[in-house]
């Protein structure tokens, strides 16, 4: 048996520990010679410490992903540390509006960001947040009961509808009006970046008839006369203002009502939103109004 010492090197980025090396000889393995092959390194070799160090730099998806391929990089994926740079920078404004505080306190930072990406009701259950898998954007939803629409408590024009076709499940559906404004204010604590907001609305009235969606189109009407305007003002002047006619009856549209850019960070944004449609020379009717969407301009529908 010869004493010489082979090491095989394999360099790759250093942490707290060398990831592959591997040292054999005489006194290490017996019955090792110098012509059998090296042994290779396992995946289950390299240190949790490392994996964790390279998985920071992905996405999400990609964390969730790798963490199957063993025990090693199961026990990195779940490090606070990686988690921590994944979630935004107001995460515990959030989890204060959603989480009570036992559950605020057992919450590991991976199992914050998958709680987080999950649909979570606040205000009496009048508004959702939501986090984007891949990004960690915040995004908002607020419910039609949440909005101030004129003339909601008269049955003459409005009513509210329950359907499994809103998160809220229900939606504010008028049937005939000379002058329509829903108007909304909300006020929230938003990560910088840019957002956009919409109006969820649909022409028509759906149900479900022997298991297939039916549209009602009885009262929809007025809405090719003239456009409707949407509106939106934030608490540190911004200002945008879009119309746009209403189509396509029998289907939900985002309507995008503008955009606004948040640059400080933790800093309180107070938004005030509207839908008009104040010409009073015509009715119009057969609307459903869902609710009002707001999320980062970056992440699209």
């Amino acid at each position: 048996m010869s004493g010489r010492l082979t090491i095989v090197s394999y360099p790759v980025r250093t942490c707290e520990h060398s990831w592959f090396r591997v040292e054999m000889g005489a006194n290490m393995s017996a019955g090792v010679s110098d012509t059998d092959p090296p042994l290779q390194p396992r995946l289950g070799d390299i240190p949790e410490s490392c994996i964790a160090s390279v998985l920071m730099y992905l996405d999400p998806p990609e964390i969730c992903k790798l963490a199957r391929l063993n025990r090693a990089f199961r026990g990195a994926s779940g490090a606070d540390f990686i988690w921590v740079l994944k979630l935004p920078t107001n995460y515990r404004y959030i989890m204060e509006k959603v989480f009570d505080e036992e559950t605020m306190l057992k919450l590991g930072k991976k199992d914050v960001y998958a709680r987080l990406c999950r649909p979570n009701p606040f205000d009496d259950g009048t508004k959702e947040i939501w986090l984007h898998k891949s990004t960690g954007g915040v995004c908002l939803a607020i419910s039609s009961k949440a909005l101030r629409i004129t003339g909601i408590d008269d049955r003459r024009y409005w009513n509210h509808l329950s359907t499994e076709e809103s998160r809220f499940h229900t939606v504010a559906y008028l049937q005939q009006i000379w002058w329509l404004q829903v108007d909304g204010e909300f006020e929230f604590q938003f990560p910088p970046g840019t957002y956009s907001l919409f109006f969820r609305l649909q022409l028509g009235r759906s149900s479900k008839r022997l298991g297939r969606r039916f549209c009602n189109h009885e009262h929809v009407h007025g809405w090719d006369i003239k456009p409707v305007k949407f509106e939106l003002t934030t608490s540190d002047g911004q200002h945008a203002v879009s119309q746009c006619y209403l189509d396509n009856p029998g289907n939900w549209v985002q309507y995008h009502a503008g955009d606004f850019v948040v640059k400080s960070t933790n800093a309180l944004v107070n938004i005030k939103f509207s839908l008009t449609q104040i010409d009073c020379t015509h009715t119009k009717g057969g609307l459903c109004v869902d609710s009002v969407f707001i999320r980062p301009t970056s992440v699209g529908k």
